[in-house]
Parts: structure tokens; sequence; C-alpha cells
């Protein structure tokens, strides 16, 4: 990087944060002047909730060459203390620690970073000095890790995952107030036992339902079928809906002793679909396909039958749909091809499941079953 851009990036970085409520190391509070004032502050920290923010880059940690710049930034820049900083007065929602276990965009998430992330989660509920997690995430790739620790973190306590539309630098910037809201909603006792959600725009979506429907506006995030869960409003979540699927204590699935998870691939149809893909995801070494189906989940004549082929491979089949909403019916010829249905996943979440069902069995009724309680 020539000194002129790093002048010129320094300069930008410093008058946007300031501008979109991002206040640099320089800018944090000073240490009370005297005991009395040190001492009052100790009692107030003592009566917030301890909460843990993880980190794992995306947007909110990312940066653009002006403030005016949203889209074609870098995400995955900035650091879990910078974050913290970032956002003023969060000090008074909760006594807030900070770890990264990941700066990327999260186009780029793997499964051995969501292994790593999901047994840190896990770890830090188990403390008992631990009241909730906030997770930082890009938006690509949110509500599949969401989903993914819905299914694999087994304690009550409040599990949050935030990003942001716009990088740090813009002068909209909307992760400061996202990231406000992802922490108070992880202090709040309403937010116990509830799952793992998702918290952006001042809307508290379900990690099971939740998609990002929009791929630059912020209130992009959406619960599209059964709606939001709540809102966040002054800084306090407000519930109204929860889901009655299976999910974190309720949960079978553990990544405890996982080291790796069963390659599932999915197969997208369209008009006019061939076979070419799924036998490319059997040679892969897939040990499952979801077929994103048109319409109710619908397979193309010449797909069936390298689904059909696949399936006696010992490759589990997996019918979605590319519709986004409505269950996949499952029909008396589902159980004579040994195929399973998807209830109401899309076919990213369809994937998740499937992944982790995998890690317990291959037989498609146990996991049809499986379909129906997550």
């Amino acid at each position: 990087m020539k000194p002129t851009f790093k002048k010129i990036l320094s300069t930008t970085l410093l008058m946007a944060l300031g501008a979109s409520g991002f206040q640099t190391a320089s800018f944090a509070a000073t240490t009370p002047a005297n005991n009395k004032a040190v001492t009052l502050s100790q009692s107030a920290a003592n009566h917030l909730k301890n909460i843990k923010i993880l980190a794992t880059g995306g947007t909110i940690a990312g940066t653009g060459t002006s403030n005016t710049q949203t889209t074609g930034y870098t995400a995955g820049v900035l650091g879990v203390d910078a974050l913290i900083k970032a956002v003023p007065g969060l000090d008074k929602v909760a006594n807030i620690s900070g770890e990264q276990v990941a700066n990327i965009d999260s186009s780029a998430m793997t499964n051995e970073i969501w292994l790593k992330l999901a047994k840190e989660v896990n770890a830090q509920l188990a403390k008992p000095d631990v009241d909730g997690v906030v997770i930082t995430h890009g938006t690509d790739t949110l509500e599949e890790t969401a989903y993914f620790l819905n299914l694999v973190v087994h304690s009550d306590k409040p599990v949050v995952l935030v990003g942001s539309m716009r990088p740090a630098t813009a002068t909209s910037a909307d992760g400061p107030m996202n990231l406000y809201n992802a922490v108070a909603l992880a202090s709040s006792n309403a937010a116990k036992g509830k799952g793992v959600l998702v918290s952006l725009n001042d809307q508290i979506n379900g990690a099971r339902d939740v998609t990002k429907t929009n791929t630059t506006n912020m209130d992009t995030f959406k619960s599209p079928e059964l709606g939001y869960m709540g809102y966040m409003l002054g800084g306090k979540a407000h519930f109204y809906n929860q889901s009655t699927k299976r999910h974190t204590t309720n949960s079978e699935f553990s990544v405890d002793d996982l080291k790796s998870l069963p390659r599932v691939d999915i197969v997208y149809s369209h008009e006019n679909d061939g076979r070419e893909f799924v036998d490319a995801a059997a040679k892969a070494g897939a040990k499952g396909i979801i077929h994103a189906g048109t319409g109710d989940g619908s397979v193309y004549p010449v797909t069936k039958e390298g689904l059909l082929d696949a399936q006696k491979k010992g490759i589990v089949v997996v019918r979605s749909s590319r519709v986004g909403n409505g269950i996949v019916s499952h029909e008396a010829d589902d159980d004579v091809n040994h195929f399973v249905t998807s209830d109401n996943l899309n076919p990213q979440k369809a994937r998740v499941l499937l992944m982790l069902a995998l890690t317990k069995t291959n037989d498609p009724s146990e996991i049809q079953r499986m379909f129906d309680e997550y």
C-alpha cells in the first residue's frame, strides 16, 4: 500500500467512524478522577450481565476507501476490540469481553470455522460468569451459521448473531446500532431459552426461519412465512413469537467429538434440467444431496434418474424447493424412492441439518424424523 493511500485511508476511517458513531481507541472513556466515582462505576458494572462477543469478520468489521462507499469494500478488517470501542454506551448495557474467532468475508465461511465457533460458544456458555454470547458475522452466510448453532449449542443462555449491511466506514453505517441492540438482547432475560437469535435493523428473528431477502438493503433479514420473533426498541427486547421446533438444549446433535462434517451438496433445478450436477456431486464424494426443486420440490425426470442412482449408492437425497416458502409435501413416492423431504426449510438450511443428521445415521426414515422435528 502506498504511503499516500495509507494517509487517505486513515483520514477517511477517522472521519467516517466518527460520523457513524464509531470511536477510536483515542476516544475511549477516561478513568474517573476520584475513588468514589470508581466505586460507583464498579458497583453499577456488578449489576450488569456478562456478555462475550465472538467476532468472525464480515461487513460489520469492513472498511471502504470513502465514507460513501457501500459496495466493493473490504470485509473483515477491524478486530473485535475496535468493534466494542466503536459503540458509545455499550459498557452501560453489559460487562463486555471479546474474542476474535475469525476475520473473514462470510462468503468464505467453512465447516472448520463452524466447528471451532460452536465449541467456543458452548465453552463460554458453560462458564457461570458468562450470561450470553453475541457473534458478529457477515450477512452472506449468517442464516446458515445461526441455524447450525441453533442445532449444536447446548445452553438456554442467549446467543445472538449480528451483522451489518454497510461497512464501518460508511456515513450511514448500521453496525454500531445493530451491535448495541445485539448486546442488549443477549442481556435480556426474555431471550433465554428461545434458541439462537438474529438481530439486525431493530428486528429479532429466529435462526431456523430467518433468511436474507435483499442483496444490499439494510432491511434484508426476514422470516417470510412466520414473521419476526420480536423487535428491539429503546434497547429493550419485545417478543411476540417463538419456534416450536427442537433446538439448543433439546437438540440431539453435538459437535464435541466432531473434527469434520460430511459433505452435502445442493443441486438447483430449472427448466430443461439434467443429471450432470447430481452425478458430479456423487463423484466428488457427497454423502448427501439437497435438491432445490421447482414448485413443491418437483424433480425433472432425467434429474430424478440421477438422484435415484445416487440414493442406491447410499447418498441421502432430500427434496427441498427453490421457491423459498411453503412445506415440501411428503408423497408416497418419497417412501418408495427413500427420499427425505425438507419440511419448510430452504435448501441452505436443509443442507445444515442434513450434515448434522449424517453424523448420526444415513437411514432416510430416521433422517426424515429429524427434518420433521427440527
